[in-house]
């Protein structure tokens, strides 16, 4: 059954967010837990996905079983468990380590627009992932992802350009993205371009 998107964000069941924003024409995929997430207009989620910390730009698709953002444990403590910074869970303390879960969220994920998120993608804690980037499936990226580069491989690293530099550079200009939901139903057809002449059309052209 077709589910028909509108303005207001679609979840889908068994789902918990906590802390999200979620944009319009959003889609929230089956068993997906998100938390301190910000998903931008017409980005989406497979099934059970897992975002955390993180800021993800218009158009991104996530493809199942993606995780954005698992959390670090203290590699520096004597012992990495819960129980250092989960006090109250354990009885250990009157209150839990909110500096450690503070310092977690500064570990902030920026996932650009119109990107693509391959099936169990890992995206590690403070990296930044360009627009129009592609990340392959199981990679696990570790680093920052340029602009319209596609990755793989655990660690993930560069493949190759989804476009060469000057249309990648022109692509960047333009920010369809951006373009209202009217100019994109308007210029659909243009989509279906080569990207040589998408970019000629628009390059400068403006709204």
């Amino acid at each position: 059954m077709l589910n028909k998107l509108s303005k207001e964000p679609l979840i889908a069941e068994n789902c918990q967010l906590c802390q999200v924003e979620l944009g319009q024409y959003t889609e929230i995929g089956i068993f997906n837990v998100l938390e301190h997430v910000k998903l931008a207009d017409f980005s989406y989620t497979g099934r059970f996905c897992t975002l955390q910390n993180a800021e993800i730009g218009k158009f991104s698709n996530l493809a199942d079983m993606v995780r954005v953002g698992p959390v670090f444990h203290p590699l520096a403590r004597p012992s990495l468990h819960h129980f250092t910074y989960r006090r109250l869970k354990y009885g250990l303390a009157d209150c839990d380590d909110e500096a450690f879960f503070q310092w977690r969220k500064e570990q902030r994920i920026t996932i650009g627009h119109d990107t693509w998120l391959g099936h169990a993608a890992i995206i590690m804690p403070g990296v930044t992932i360009g627009n129009g980037a592609v990340v392959g499936s199981g990679a696990v990226v570790t680093k920052d992802v340029a602009p319209y580069a596609i990755v793989a491989g655990v660690p993930a690293r560069p493949l190759k350009k989804r476009f060469p530099e000057d249309i990648a550079g022109k692509l960047e200009e333009i920010k369809w993205w951006d373009w209202p939901y009217e100019t994109i139903k308007e210029r659909l057809e243009d989509f279906y371009l080569p990207i040589h002449e998408f970019v000629a059309k628009h390059f400068k052209a403006g709204v």
